[in-house]
């Protein structure tokens, strides 16, 4: 917190430093009485520019890190065009949707809690940013690969990723949401539990930015001709389909390549296989919003698939790489506020703060936002906030508590200043204008209580073994957890409101005692269970876009080698030949086959399925190396068809290899097993990591 005293030195100098107040305030000491809700005109009208808790706020976090981006750090971007397939005329007037209408697009894809030079395969959410450069102007559409969101007002923006960061006290961990600080403050706010349902599901391990889906996340406005509006949500769905890792198989491919799924993109785009999405929209007007269970207007929610339809009606294609990052996927802006005629915002509170906060970082990467600690400007009175760090930092704030709320003070931690006071700063509860609608207030609207019905529907829409990954992943995270003892029992209470058997095999992985039910703010509903929410029931069995690896050794059968290959080919993935040595083995008829990679450096992991192809003079060989046993062990933990020549059995039985319907011989049945994952080799009943 920056609370403030004033001090007199020995010549008799006034200084000042900081001080426990223990009152929320604002950076220039006026006190703050509401720090959960942003300044609203009526309590679903737009956020108003007049709230300067909320500007400053934002303003301060946006300011806290030069000149890396505060989240979204880590970036791959590719240039490609978007291509307008079907008429839409009758909803927006916007020239990008013209059918035939082909615009030039930059595309930039990002992790969103590590660093720049942080790795490519952590659990984290990924950013999938589109900036359209239409004939009537730029057109940014920034989301996500998971269409809802943590929080449901951007106020709590700042506390969200203070959090998520590494913690302030250490500055570790990086890049992962594993830690005390993060599960203290969402098991503290019922409204992320959606969202933690997705984040702790395969949907936050994609395979590769190919294999996942994008969305605007926020619901917005369609505006056609004679200035009609609809109410719209943006999805990119991914010509591929969806593919995701699995946990153990995403720490193996950060150890083998930090870059993994930006030299995906790279080499994809590089060969020619260039990636394709196809733009759906999901179209409802006020009758549908106002007749749901949920608030359309609310970040935590989704519109099920099943309620209201997607329709197609563009395809995205990347075709060429950037000639330079940093001058193209470093520098690139994206703002919320890049927004083109016939499509509009609507009153999400989440969404107006972005409008806010996205133009102010693009301004400032290069500025100051501690302007107040300058004598001139700096307060009388003492002040107190969590808003810390940025250039020109002249204050040694000690601690943790960067976030509310927070429950540190209950393990002796300073907790920082108090959430508010009734003494503190509030607008006039009055509508001063014709255009307002109803008064200005800090409020949410009933329906942004009900935290729990998506995040139950979300769950119960995964199969058995997404659930079991889901169950797993709270498992570890929350093992994570140090001195806050109270945070576990807290966040498992928050899960009995989603399922009762997820929050029993949570605890029972924990090693606690199941605890109450926490009293929900809203009741959940039960909802019908959606496929669409579901990655495995919406995997395409295809080899497509993926790779194989054949592993191969002296005395292998070209023939044999040469068949898997073709077949594989012939189903559209590519191949990866793996030698013990790089320069490749000498075969059975004498010649010598080059390798594409060495064992060692080119593990399983690194593939979507894999083929033993050796002799049992090879195989011999193979058994005393680590890295082969290591290859095909991974190969079957990660739940991988395997297909192996008859000598390779040895290998195999090394490896722990179990045979069941993704253990095949060599021919078609291999080729078919490839495209596939073989899920029932994991336990149905799983708690621990």
């Amino acid at each position: 917190m920056n609370d403030m005293k004033t001090v007199t030195g020995n010549g008799g100098e006034t200084h000042q430093r900081a001080s426990g107040n223990g009152v929320l305030t604002t950076n220039h000491g006026v006190p703050v009485s509401d720090n959960q809700n942003s300044l609203k005109s009526g309590a679903r009208g737009p956020t108003l520019l007049e709230d300067f808790v909320l500007r400053e706020k934002i303003f301060h976090f946006d300011h806290e890190r030069i000149p890396e981006r505060i989240v979204h750090a880590r970036g791959s971007g590719a240039h490609g065009v978007f291509e307008a397939t079907d008429d839409i005329s009758d909803l927006s007037k916007a020239a990008v949707f013209t059918k035939g209408e082909r615009t030039e697009v930059f595309v930039r894809f990002s992790t969103v809690a590590g660093g720049a030079g942080s790795v490519d395969t952590p659990r984290d959410v990924r950013g999938f940013a589109v900036k359209f450069y239409t004939r009537e102007g730029n057109w940014d559409l920034v989301g996500n690969n998971i269409p809802v969101f943590f929080i449901q007002d951007a106020i709590k923006f700042p506390d969200l990723v203070h959090s998520v960061k590494m913690e302030a006290d250490r500055a570790y961990p990086q890049a992962g949401s594993a830690h005390d600080t993060f599960w203290d403050w969402a098991s503290l706010m019922p409204e992320t539990t959606h969202m933690l349902m997705w984040a702790m599901s395969d949907r936050t391990l994609p395979r590769s930015f190919r294999t996942m889906e994008g969305f605007g996340v926020h619901t917005f406005k369609l505006v056609n001709a004679e200035g009609r509006t609809s109410f719209v949500k943006f999805h990119w769905k991914p010509r591929l389909g969806l593919q995701s890792t699995i946990w153990d198989e995403a720490l193996k491919l950060q150890a083998a390549d930090n870059d993994y799924q930006r030299r995906d993109l790279w080499e994809a785009i590089d060969t020619g296989a260039f990636p394709q999405w196809d733009l759906g929209i999901q179209v409802f007007d006020q009758a549908f919003a106002e007749a749901q269970p949920y608030d359309v207007l609310d970040a935590t929610k989704l519109i099920p698939e099943d309620d209201v339809p997607v329709r197609i009606i563009g395809t995205l294609t990347l075709n060429r790489n950037p000639d330079n990052f940093f001058a193209e996927t470093e520098q690139v802006a994206f703002l919320p506020t890049n927004i083109v005629p016939g499509i509009d915002f609507s009153n999400d509170p989440l969404l107006q703060g972005r409008l806010f906060s996205y133009l102010d970082t693009q301004n400032s990467r290069l500025g100051t936002t501690n302007f107040h600690q300058i004598p001139i400007n700096a307060p009388r009175c003492p002040f107190g906030n969590f808003q810390r760090d940025g250039k020109m930092q002249t204050h040694v704030l000690k601690g943790r508590a960067n976030y509310e709320p927070n429950s540190l003070a209950a393990h002796g931690e300073d907790g920082g200043p108090r959430e508010s006071v009734e003494r503190g700063f509030a607008t006039v509860n009055a509508a001063t204008g014709p255009d307002e609608q109803g008064h200005k207030l800090r409020v949410r609207a009933e329906l942004f209580a009900d935290h729990y019905s998506q995040a139950r529907l979300f769950y119960r829409s995964q199969t058995e073994n997404e659930q079991a990954h889901i169950a797993s992943s709270f498992v570890f995270e929350l093992s994570k957890v140090g001195v806050l003892d109270q945070v576990p029992p807290r966040m498992v209470a928050n899960l009995r409101n989603v399922d009762e058997d997820l929050a029993a095999r949570v605890a029972d992985g924990l090693g606690i005692n199941l605890p109450e039910k926490a009293p929900a703010e809203r009741e959940p509903v039960d909802m019908a269970p959606s496929d669409a929410l579901s990655i495995h029931k919406n995997m395409r069995a295809t080899l497509e876009g993926r790779s194989v690896g054949i592993l191969f050794a002296d005395g292998s059968d070209g023939a044999a080698i040469d068949a898997v290959v073709a077949a594989v080919e012939a189903a559209k993935g590519k191949v990866v030949l793996v030698a013990p040595k790089v320069g490749g083995a000498t075969l059975a008829d004498g010649s010598r086959r080059k390798a594409d990679g060495q064992l060692a450096g080119t593990p399983s992991q690194i593939f979507d399925a894999v083929a033993v192809v050796v002799s049992a003079e090879g195989c011999a060989a193979l058994v005393k190396e680590a890295a082969a046993v290591q290859f095909v062990m991974d190969a079957f933990g990660h739940l991988k068809a395997i297909g192996a020549s008859d000598a390779a059995k040895p290998l195999l039985d090394k490896a722990g290899v179990e045979r069941d319907a993704g253990v095949t011989a060599l021919g078609d049945g291999f080729v078919a097993a490839a495209a596939r994952r073989f899920y029932d080799r994991e336990p149905r009943v799983r708690t621990l990591v």
